[in-house]
């Protein structure tokens, strides 16, 4: 009984939508390489890193942060403020390489 209901109403919905309507057109660049002191930005495998820019050195320029799965680091692409990125360094705290916890 609710298999029939909700056949009915997707079958009700389906007929409502317009085919007239043209979907939103969606303008993303084509995607580029990242280069860092002239090498590809590379993820270590299994390649589960989350990209993400945040102004790690207080410059006032978002830096390029890349995590390692396997080890639970982040390596760190200061942004060198004229459209490059320096060569890759883990993230360090008082000295020592960061390891965030709960990482394998």
């Amino acid at each position: 009984m609710m298999i029939t209901i909700l056949a009915a109403v997707l079958i009700v919905g389906a007929g409502s939508m317009s085919p007239d309507i043209d979907p939103p057109e969606i303008a993303f660049e084509k995607p580029v390489r990242m280069m860092a002191d002239g090498e590809p930005v590379r993820v270590e495998a299994p390649g589960w890193a989350a990209p993400c820019w945040a102004d790690v050195d207080g410059d006032g320029d978002r830096d390029l942060l890349v995590g390692q799965f396997g080890g639970g680091k982040i390596r760190v692409f200061a942004n060198q403020g004229n459209g490059s990125l320096a060569a890759g360094k883990w993230l360090e705290a008082e000295g020592q390489v960061v390891n965030v916890p709960g990482v394998w």
